[in-house]
């Protein structure tokens, strides 16, 4: 027996029912034989975490746009807060935590330059629109490896791809594993972004509503705690009663949508940021529209795109993929006069 296949049969003695085992996993788009060590999840995990676009996530905003302070978080460290929650709530319900991180290490990697201000241009200027969710299966099955992809399997890119939104009549990822991310990011980022905004000044811990605070706590950790433990314990009724769904408690779905609401009024949507937005936007259209009226300019791989599936396509994967860094830098190439000296 591999070492694959121990790791398989463990899992169907150890996890819970409606969990989704590496055995069950999905055809890849291009067969390819079992690894003899790792399961097919663990396989993607590695793939996610070794490719180029998840590097490029250390340079690309969550919220404050070029915040020099260490300890604000980035894409990248959002990506692994999403992780560890997720992990924590899989192994409390008993679900394949390989997919889950899988999912969770992949399900922001198609991410635009400076937050969702860049996806909001995108989102304008793309005949089809742009959302940020399946630009990240996109990265994934056609862009990274030279235009090869990853080939992953479905259940991770499901999980990618459903990943987002708030909404209960939203799609949902198929299995409780790609359900535990999208809660997970939720936690996360509504929390971790109060953390962040306090440090720059911006939010007092008596601006949070005050229902927030009684029902999930009064600090970031007390909140995610209570977020967690609650996604756990929900969920374990639910499927007590043969009900297969990730979900909060109707008092804490309630407060998280509160929290959510507050965030979205006071900061991501808010006047405070609202001149630093602007920027970022103006920076990332005006570098898009050089490219869309030069495509002699792109790089060859995105040419390529171009030609095969059409200009707007070429240029918004070649902007998508730029870090916040990368954008300003081409920005103030194409963009900022150049000091001559005769």
């Amino acid at each position: 027996m591999d070492i694959r296949e121990r790791i398989e049969r463990s899992e169907e003695l150890a996890y819970n029912k409606f969990a989704w085992l590496s055995s069950k996993c999905g055809n890849r788009e291009t067969f390819e034989e079992k690894d003899r060590v790792r399961t097919a999840y663990m396989v993607d995990r590695d793939r996610i975490i070794h490719s180029k676009a998840f590097r490029r996530l250390k340079h690309k905003t969550q919220v404050y746009i070029k915040t020099w302070g260490d300890h604000y978080r980035t894409r990248l460290t959002h990506t692994l807060e999403v992780a560890q929650i997720a992990k924590t709530i899989g192994r409390g319900i008993g679900l394949n935590e390989d997919l889950i991180e899988a999912i969770a290490l992949g399900h922001d990697i198609g991410h635009v330059a400076f937050a969702h201000n860049g996806e909001e241009v995108l989102n304008s200027l793309l005949p089809n629109g742009f959302r940020h969710s399946e630009n990240s299966v996109r990265v994934l099955k056609r862009l990274e490896r030279g235009g090869k992809g990853l080939n992953l399997t479905p259940e991770v890119l499901d999980g990618i791809l459903h990943h987002s939104g708030f909404s209960l009549n939203a799609p949902k990822a198929y299995t409780l594993e790609g359900q535990v991310v999208k809660y997970s990011d939720k936690i996360a980022y509504v929390n971790h972004d109060i953390d962040d905004s306090i440090r720059a000044g911006l939010l007092k811990l008596e601006d949070i509503p005050t229902s927030v605070i009684k029902n999930l706590g009064k600090s970031h950790g007390e909140r995610i705690d209570t977020l967690v433990k609650d996604c756990i314990f929900t969920t374990l009724k639910n499927i007590d009663v043969d009900k297969p769904e990730v979900s909060l408690s109707s008092c804490i779905e309630k407060e998280l949508t509160e929290l959510r609401h507050f965030m979205f009024e006071y900061i991501y949507k808010g006047a405070i940021l609202k001149v630093e937005r602007d920027k970022a936007k103006f920076v990332l259209s005006q570098v898009y529209e050089y490219f869309y009226k030069n495509p002699d300019k792109l790089p060859g791989f995105y040419r390529s795109i171009a030609e095969a599936e059409g200009l707007h396509q070429g240029v918004a994967d070649y902007i998508s993929g730029m870090s916040d860094d990368y954008c300003l830098y081409v920005f103030n190439d194409i963009y900022v006069p150049k000091l001559v000296i005769y």
